[in-house]
């Protein structure tokens, strides 16, 4: 390609990076389903009836994941 000065080419550069960023960035694995995640309770919006839940939930999906086997 050829650019009109320095300028252009680190933007196209700079663009090329950002959609490559987002193109490998983790996807969410969580879906809407109405209820909190941890406790069940209806909810409009979100993922969490409140942000101790989410942080309940958090804790023990760590919790689970890092357990040792016996």
């Amino acid at each position: 390609m050829s650019y009109a000065d320095i300028l252009d080419e680190a933007a196209e550069r700079e663009q090329q990076m950002i959609e490559l960023a987002l193109a490998n960035r983790k996807k969410p694995t969580v879906e809407f389903t109405g209820k909190c995640h941890f406790c069940e309770e209806v909810i409009s919006k979100g993922h969490y009836c409140s942000s101790e839940c989410r942080e309940d939930h958090e804790k023990e999906l760590w919790a689970l994941k890092n357990r040792r086997a016996a």
